[in-house]
């Protein structure tokens, strides 16, 4: 399974690739970003918010391979990464997921970046955010927002899919591949995540990253 410092590197890399083709500024504010991916980690592991004994024990419902009920555990686990500890931050996740549905990404990441700049440790808030670049087109900046929401929760599936998807847009199909093994891993049950493997394996299998 891919480890958390090849996780980390992959993260770098698709990072890199996208500022090769960006302004110097872009290239500036991307690469600040991703320094502060470890420096505020352990702030954010600090916060509190969601149920960590309750995350763990639905992942170990999720990991089990016969398991009919993973839609109501996945939901369960997202309802706990949605819990910031703070109504009014809860209240910025809620206005720009709301803008996100009514397709108003540039609402949304104003809301998102409000909730992460009060809220740094907040992994979802990170994960949003990302979203919204990702629908923006801002690659790199929806990248370095996917590696803070994994290094506050390594186990966030979505921000994992997220980081999939960016990287076989960038045509980094072998490294698109480990990362939905890592959340196979994690949750095995996914259609969608089956398929890109599927996709992907005859291509890459027996290949190194």
């Amino acid at each position: 399974m891919l480890s958390r410092d090849n996780l980390g590197r992959v993260v770098q890399d698709a990072t890199l690739i996208v500022m090769m083709h960006t302004t110097p500024l872009f290239r500036c504010a991307v690469t600040a970003l991703f320094m502060l991916f470890a420096v505020l980690a352990p702030q954010a592991q600090a916060q509190s918010g969601p149920d960590q004994e309750e995350i763990d024990r639905l992942f170990e419902e999720l990991a089990k391979s016969d398991q009919p009920g993973w839609q109501q555990i996945e939901d369960s686990i997202a309802r706990e990464w949605a819990k910031s500890g703070s109504a009014s931050m809860d209240l910025l996740l809620q206005r720009g997921r709301d803008a996100l549905s009514e397709g108003d990404y540039a609402k949304a990441v104003e809301h998102f970046t409000a909730l992460t700049d009060h809220a740094p440790g907040f992994a979802e808030g990170w994960n949003s955010r990302a979203t919204a670049w990702f629908r923006l087109d801002r690659y790199g900046l929806a990248i370095s927002d996917i590696g803070r929401a994994l290094a506050i929760e390594p186990r966030h599936f979505g921000a994992l899919i997220g980081l999939a998807t960016i990287l076989r847009e960038l045509d980094r199909g072998q490294e698109a591949l480990a990362v939905l093994r890592r959340v196979e891993a994690l949750h095995p049950h996914r259609p969608n995540v089956l398929e890109g493997i599927e996709a992907l394996s005859s291509r890459f299998d027996g290949e190194t990253l």
